[in-house]
């Protein structure tokens, strides 16, 4: 399933997620004695995961995650929500004391041939992107974006391709470094157009480009389709990892559902010293509220001890 299918599926939209005026939300995080423990590791769910438990709108779900023990949210489609959307999420995760994961610096050519064509019409959208990119998660208080470098153009060389998306993330390095933040590429697994699919290919760009604002996004359930061996794999390029994402493989749900030994993944995360987000990008296995309940319960299942 490609991401924006993904994200049409598991997402509500905006006008859909806005509470309407004087709409009276429980208040979840507000009553400590329902609160459950903190998740040791930093867990960051999505809009829309929680919908049946918290059904008010993103303000709701946010209170109602951090009343779960979550800790932070990543909001791919951050970049297309209105500014005062944009304003009001973050003002409700500073009151939570909440961290802003991951959104997708996306203008619109990440499912096509774009950057490894090394066009220039390409390269000027990307980096007109980025900027706006930049002006969003200053007003979300975001450091990570996703980035990716569209499909393989089949008249290049390989290394020709690899070249162009080196020169396009080093332009974009100059845009996001001076303001703190880091964009961290993904390797995907929807299908084998994507020029991006490899840990170490990830690794190889990052060293090229060689900024703090490169790093790389690991989802284990991508590198699971791609390439399996994870904690080998991610001991082998650990330096240049700075954003995780969850989904067990097959079906692409919570922990637990699949074959990934998540247990162990985390262990070694967390023995790595890893203090970042993990987010989890994946659907729920079970409907309603229980297969909210039971999505949370199979986290508390895979936290560190």
């Amino acid at each position: 399933m490609q991401r924006r299918k993904f994200l049409k599926n598991l997402g509500l939209s905006s006008s859909a997620l806005t509470l309407a005026s004087g709409a009276v939300l429980p208040s979840f995080a507000s009553n400590s004695a329902k609160a459950e423990p903190t998740f040791k590791m930093d867990f960051a769910p999505h809009f829309g995961m929680f919908r049946n438990s918290a059904p008010g709108g993103f303000v709701d779900q946010l209170k109602f995650m951090a009343d779960q023990g979550f800790r932070s949210l990543e909001d791919n489609g951050m970049l297309g929500r209105s500014i005062e959307d944009q304003t009001l999420i973050a003002k409700t995760m500073e009151s939570l004391d909440m961290r802003m994961g991951v959104f997708v610096v996306d203008g619109g050519d990440n499912w096509k041939v774009s950057l490894t064509s090394g066009k220039q019409e390409f390269m000027d959208h990307f980096l007109d992107t980025c900027r706006k990119s930049v002006e969003v998660a200053k007003r979300v208080n975001a450091k990570w974006m996703t980035v990716v470098p569209g499909y393989f153009e089949r008249n290049l060389p390989i290394g020709v391709q690899t070249g162009n998306v080196i020169e396009a993330y080093k332009r974009a390095a100059e845009i996001f470094e001076p303001h703190g933040l880091v964009m961290v590429m993904e390797p995907l697994s929807d299908n084998p157009d994507l020029f991006l699919r490899h840990a170490d290919q990830s690794y190889m760009i990052c060293k090229a480009v060689d900024s703090p604002a490169c790093k790389i996004l690991y989802d284990i359930y991508h590198m699971q389709r791609n390439e399996g061996n994870l904690i080998a794999t991610m001991q082998k390029t650990w330096d240049e990892i700075a954003y995780i994402q969850i989904g067990d493989n097959p079906g692409r749900k919570e922990p637990g559902t699949g074959e990934i030994n998540y247990g162990n993944v985390f262990k070694f995360i967390h023995e790595k010293g890893f203090t970042g987000i993990c987010g989890m990008e994946h659907g729920n296995a079970n409907p309603g509220v229980e297969g909210e309940r039971a999505l949370i319960e199979a986290y508390r299942k895979v936290d560190i001890s």
